[in-house]
């Protein structure tokens, strides 16, 4: 897996990113998940839970 951040906009000299995490398809088939699934994350002792 891997995070990755995307520049969102760029509004008067100031950038606004946005944060990506890629999953790899081998665990999206696992868990059943379809494209525009909305996803409920947590965290809990510094571990991000995605449900």
């Amino acid at each position: 897996m891997k995070l990755q951040k995307q520049l969102s906009r760029k509004v008067g000299g100031k950038e606004y990113a946005k944060w990506v995490l890629v999953i790899p398809p081998e665990i999206v088939r696992k868990a059943k998940l379809k494209e525009g699934k909305e996803l409920k994350a947590e965290v809990q002792d510094h571990k991000l839970i995605i449900s």
